[in-house]
């Protein structure tokens, strides 16, 4: 795997939660998936295709299940992946990341018990041998677009 330029596909992650539209109850959020040669795979963000939708969820609906590409990608999240959804019909983006087989996830910011009391998708990831990057100083740039919704 070729040593990708995290702040350079975060800051892409970020502009991609810059365009979520804005809601009360939900974050809004970036993705993007680079393959091992640094090239963008796919790109997602949350409401993009519909109210639900996740932004990781997004950039995997984009692709085929089975796309080799993904046993070496990494995906960038503007925040922790979740390990429980609201919507019980779908799951958890975690767990698609894992059913992908994505190697490593980079964030920039952990998800605060706003809307759900302990996320735990890191652990999650790394329980199943995901490698997990934090970019903190990236972490205030990624919260800007959720600054109305109290993340504490």
């Amino acid at each position: 795997m070729t040593e990708l330029d995290h702040h350079h596909w975060m800051n892409r992650a970020i502009e991609l939660a810059e365009k979520c539209p804005r809601v009360e109850g939900a974050f809004s959020v970036g993705a993007v998936i680079v393959g091992s040669d640094g090239v963008e795979i796919s790109y997602g963000y949350s409401r993009e295709t519909d109210p639900k939708v996740h932004a990781e969820e997004s950039a995997l609906d984009k692709l085929d299940a089975d796309d080799p590409r993904l046993a070496q990608a990494t995906i960038y999240s503007t925040l922790e992946p979740c390990s429980e959804r609201a919507t019980k019909t779908r799951p958890p983006c975690t767990d698609r990341i894992l059913r992908a087989g994505i190697p490593r996830v980079v964030i920039a910011w952990r998800e605060p018990s706003t809307f759900v009391a302990e996320c735990v998708g890191v652990e999650k990831l790394q329980q199943e041998g995901v490698q997990v990057v934090e970019l903190a100083d990236l972490a205030d740039a990624a919260m800007a677009m959720n600054r109305h919704l109290d993340l504490s």
